[in-house]
């Protein structure tokens, strides 16, 4: 069976043109993702598609952008189908999973993607050894700096200000404020449980 998926991109004003191509080459069930978006967005079609396909169905795509925002993304989900005995075309690319071509074609491409994950790799190593080199270390820069943390413990030590107003203070949300100061969360719980005297 061939089942079509069919997505927006940031130029198409309307999905009839890969709709009507998708039909054309025979899929019996097309899946329309009507929203574009970027890279690492979810994508509900998608997934509905990669679930209803069965081994031996055919996943049809216009072009091979369609399946995916980058090369990496693409074959990760070419190798998810023919690890799960389905096969692949892509009607623009005359790509037929089928034919020697067009393994070659996805054997090369998979080769490509592989070269740039490596490559990312290489340069985000590189890019660590050099920040480590001059004293910084790697990873997100840190929500509250010491001064903050000093005016936060003045505020608590006060007695007079919740946590929500410090939090509101300080930028940062109550969850991140309780990162920091795990103490605050335990004595805000401890009072919540502590049943009022009216």
């Amino acid at each position: 069976m061939k089942i079509g998926y069919a997505r927006l991109s940031t130029v198409d004003q309307n999905l009839d043109m890969q709709r009507d191509a998708l039909t054309r080459a025979g899929c019996e069930k097309i899946f329309e993702e009507k929203k574009s978006g970027k890279a690492g967005s979810k994508r509900p079609e998608l997934e509905a598609a990669l679930a209803y396909l069965r081994p031996e169905d055919v996943l049809v795509v216009w072009k091979l952008d369609r399946l995916g925002r980058s090369l990496v993304e693409m074959m990760r989900t070419i190798d998810k189908l023919r690890g799960d005995g389905i096969k692949f075309r892509s009607l623009t690319e005359e790509l037929d999973s089928e034919s020697a071509q067009g393994r070659f074609f996805l054997q090369i491409h998979g080769a490509m993607a592989e070269y740039f994950l490596d490559l990312n790799r290489e340069r985000t190593m590189e890019g660590l050894k050099a920040a480590l080199a001059r004293g910084r270390k790697g990873g997100r820069l840190p929500k509250l700096n010491e001064d903050d943390k000093k005016a936060a413990r003045a505020m608590l030590a006060a007695g007079d200000i919740s946590v929500a107003e410090i939090a509101r203070r300080l930028g940062v949300s109550r969850v991140t404020f309780y990162d920091y100061f795990p103490q605050a969360r335990a004595k805000a719980q401890a009072g919540s449980r502590t049943p009022s005297i009216e």
